[in-house]
């Protein structure tokens, strides 16, 4: 696994498909749901009919995290849920990433969310550590 500047990714030896299932299962384990798919390449060729990538954006939540963080910022909302994303590369590598929510609360300034950040940080290091 490698730390981004903003993220946790990691080079899979897994089909884009197998490891977009492999993702959402880890996700599960570690105690998020999936609320939203966005298929950025059908998406680009629908909307624009453009050729892209395989690439998905699953916006995942922990509910009793988002809870907590909710009542500590109210505008957290903006930064909710938290993506995670698949993608295949050019050279048939697959890539699977979280954002790293330390880094993205950190804008918030608020103490008691980055207690907060980091426990939902461990645990999407969690998931990119099962994959």
């Amino acid at each position: 696994m490698n730390i981004g500047h903003y993220d946790f990714n990691k080079v899979v030896d897994y089909s884009y498909e197998e490891a977009l299932e492999k993702t959402k299962s880890a996700l599960k384990e570690e105690g998020f749901g999936v609320l939203t798919e966005v298929d950025v390449k059908a998406t680009l060729k629908k909307k624009l009919g453009k050729n892209f990538k395989k690439y998905m954006i699953l916006g995942a939540c922990n509910p009793n995290f988002a809870y907590e963080a909710l009542k500590l910022e109210e505008e957290l909302g903006l930064l909710l849920p938290c993506n995670v994303i698949v993608y295949e590369k050019e050279t048939s590598d697959v890539v699977v990433s979280s954002i790293n929510p330390e880094k993205a609360l950190n804008i918030a300034g608020n103490e008691k969310l980055l207690k907060v950040a980091n426990q939902v940080s461990e645990h999407l290091k969690g998931v990119i550590e099962k994959i």
